[in-house]
């Protein structure tokens, strides 16, 4: 099985283009698993663990069920803060062979530079990282 990192945000459109790029890998209903992650906010983490559940993430959700919908198998995970050390920590923990970023439309001088927690993950993680555009519904 190929372990698949997608760490999502509250961006719906990037969300949606990490899960179609996970979807449309060859196999993907057979040989892929998506380990789907958010990290939780400061707020969201200290909230009763009765109701501290990435589920209630709107896009964690969408992800979830966009790829269960192409019979992806997909697990959940909570992400820790900061962002970029909780995804490499997960990438660790589940053994990732892959993490799956989602970006978003920049200025010609701001696409030389990454957003910060994609940056961070490319120059930190052991495992290959691709980053995908939006996908709007």
């Amino acid at each position: 099985m190929y372990t698949i990192l997608v760490p999502v945000d509250a961006d719906e459109d990037r969300a949606r283009g990490q899960a179609a790029f996970v979807s449309e890998l060859p196999a993907a209903e057979t040989e892929i698993e998506a380990v789907i992650t958010h990290a939780l906010t400061k707020e969201e983490a200290e909230a009763p663990e009765e109701i501290r559940n990435v589920e209630r993430i709107s896009t964690v959700r969408l992800v979830r069920d966009y790829l269960e919908d192409h019979d992806v198998d997909v697990q959940l995970a909570e992400g820790q803060q900061p962002p970029a050390d909780g995804i490499i920590e997960l990438a660790d923990e589940f053994d990732a062979d892959q993490i799956v970023m989602g970006s978003r439309k920049r200025s010609p001088t701001g696409k030389a530079v990454f957003g910060s927690v994609s940056q961070q993950v490319l120059l930190e993680a052991d495992d290959p990282v691709t980053v995908v555009g939006s996908r709007e519904e």
